[in-house]
């Protein structure tokens, strides 16, 4: 029993130094751009060692991924919590909007900015754009298994569940890609809340 307390705090422990190393790299890639940034300056902007950044990381590529992995948990977290009485397309919005209102957690213009800038360099690196492509592939199957448990549906015979989860992250995508330099939190839930507006008459039918 002594043993889990000690092992709890350096899980913790480990996650706050790649926390810190993740902040650093998105802070980094935000203002120079992703070619030019290095390991050894992710490192140093979090006062760290080069050695320390590879051990927790493979390359500057795997820390935009464990962005967007943290990103992708926060939905299917999201989802589960929701009501199972809610509509589809209300849970569905609320399980995409929490990232994006994370990212506009502070205050500061500047930081929601440099989030717009991280996503927006993910979406225009061809490299990094893969791997959210590959992510979003298992956010889907995530999305639609949560999907089909909340309806009583089968997920390998039903459409719906599926389907359902592809419109929920091309509602993100769309938010993604509209998002413009100086759009607060505020224009970014319109953006949402536009998105889903679309796809509700859809989502909210899974028993047709």
């Amino acid at each position: 029993m002594a043993e889990h307390p000690r092992s709890t705090l350096a899980e913790r422990k480990r996650r706050l130094v790649a926390d810190e190393l993740r902040d650093a790299a998105l802070m980094l890639l935000a203002s120079r751009g992703f070619d030019t940034v290095t390991a050894d300056d992710i490192a140093a902007e979090a006062g760290m060692s080069r050695r320390t950044f590879f051990r927790y990381y493979a390359s500057k590529e795997d820390v935009v991924v464990r962005f967007l992995a943290d990103m992708g948990e926060i939905v299917l977290a999201t989802l589960a919590e929701r009501p199972r009485t809610e509509p589809p397309s209300v849970a569905l919005r609320e399980a995409i909007w929490t990232p994006l209102a994370e990212a506009c957690t502070d205050d500061h213009a500047d930081h929601i900015e440099r989030s717009r800038v991280v996503v927006r360099l993910i979406l225009d690196t061809p490299a990094l754009y893969a791997r959210w492509m590959e992510r979003q592939t298992e956010l889907r199957a995530g999305l639609a298994a949560e999907l089909a448990a909340r309806h009583d549906l089968d997920p390998h015979d039903d459409p719906y569940p599926r389907m359902a989860a592809g419109m929920a992250l091309l509602a993100f995508d769309t938010v993604l890609e509209q998002w413009r330099p100086g759009d607060d939190e505020q224009r970014l839930a319109e953006l949402t809340d536009q998105a889903f507006a679309v796809a509700a008459p859809a989502l909210d039918n899974p028993r047709r």
